[in-house]
């Protein structure tokens, strides 16, 4: 189910998630704690298991780097749909939005470190899927470093 070596990850500090961290399940490729190492010019993959615990309609994903306190986007990932990345519990059959209520998700994400990236010693990546209207469904963050 791709979810042999779970990436530990951390809660999202003062945001209020519907699914709490601890009944999350994520694998980021090549990387079982923190700090995850971002290789320029590869690709990098999560995946994200989790049961959301009341209806959802839509869900838009959240992601951006803090280096030095500074939220950056990750551009072409940050504020799109997570809709078309979700599976069944066995990470191969398609699911649609709306999310139905204590049925397991998985969330497949993909993407590049790109070459023209620094080098960024020390960073924090915070992870969120969220409603329309704003509100977190699943949130993680998780130490990185671009090298």
């Amino acid at each position: 189910n791709g979810f042999a070596h779970a990436t530990v990850v951390e809660s999202c500090g003062a945001t209020r998630s519907l699914v709490p961290i601890e009944q999350n399940t994520v694998d980021i490729s090549n990387c079982e704690k923190g700090p995850c190492r971002l290789k320029r010019r590869t690709t990098v993959s999560i995946n994200q298991k989790f049961t959301p615990t009341e209806d959802v309609k839509s869900l838009s994903t959240t992601v951006f780097a803090k280096i030095v306190g500074l939220p950056l986007p990750f551009v072409g990932v940050d504020g799109t749909s997570a809709c078309p990345y979700l599976f069944a519990e066995d990470g191969e059959t398609k699911l649609e939005c709306p999310l139905k209520a204590g049925v397991p998700v998985v969330y497949k994400r993909s993407f590049d470190v790109l070459e023209i990236y620094p080098k960024i010693p020390s960073m924090t990546i915070h992870w969120e899927l969220q409603t329309k209207s704003g509100r977190s469904i699943t949130c993680f963050e998780v130490p990185a470093k671009i090298v």
